[in-house]
């Protein structure tokens, strides 16, 4: 049973990561050998998936999402920085966590001031549900390969916006 598990899903899941790999920054056979390892526990605990090619691919979504997670809060050794002390630690102060809280309530106040389906398109694609293209499709009730080019528009919008702002923003003299 599992062998022929294994024989149906190997093409679907070398397919599945090769696509979201590059997404994680993480290379396709890394994730497939975490996909295939959350499979063996499966097996070992709840038995075989009753939809394995709907499981395999919430399993890649959900491992590209932990791999993107630790990617973020892993920070490589920066011997310099050591050698430097606390009193260095530029970027991590309150400071800067005051300015970032700023910046993304700006962008997000902008956002909602967005034209037509602008802040509903843009608020899916930052969730952080990591929503596929499909799935804001059909949230937001239009066809899958208009969300390229609505989100280029939105993006368009908010741009112009957001340099307006900054334009008004800026003395003059």
């Amino acid at each position: 049973m599992t062998h022929d598990l294994v024989a149906v899903l190997r093409p679907l899941l070398t397919a599945e990561a090769s696509a979201e790999a590059h997404a994680s920054g993480t290379e396709p056979g890394d994730l497939e050998q975490a996909v295939w390892l959350r499979l063996l526990e499966r097996l070992d605990s709840d038995g075989p998936p009753v939809d394995p090619q709907g499981w395999l691919r919430r399993a890649v979504r959900s491992e590209v999402r932990r791999t993107r997670r630790t990617t973020r809060r892993e920070r490589p050794y920066d011997e310099s920085a050591e050698l430097a002390g606390p009193a260095d630690d530029r970027g991590h102060g309150p400071e800067h966590l005051a300015l970032a809280a700023a910046r993304r309530r700006a962008l997000h106040a902008a956002v909602r001031r967005l034209p037509g389906r602008c802040p509903r398109l843009l608020a899916a694609l930052l969730s952080p549900k990591d929503l596929t293209y499909r799935e804001i499709a059909s949230e937001l009730g239009i066809s899958q390969g208009s969300l390229g080019p609505e989100r280029s528009r939105c993006l368009g919008c908010l741009r112009r916006l957001l340099n307006a702002e900054v334009a008004a923003r800026e003395p003059r003299g």
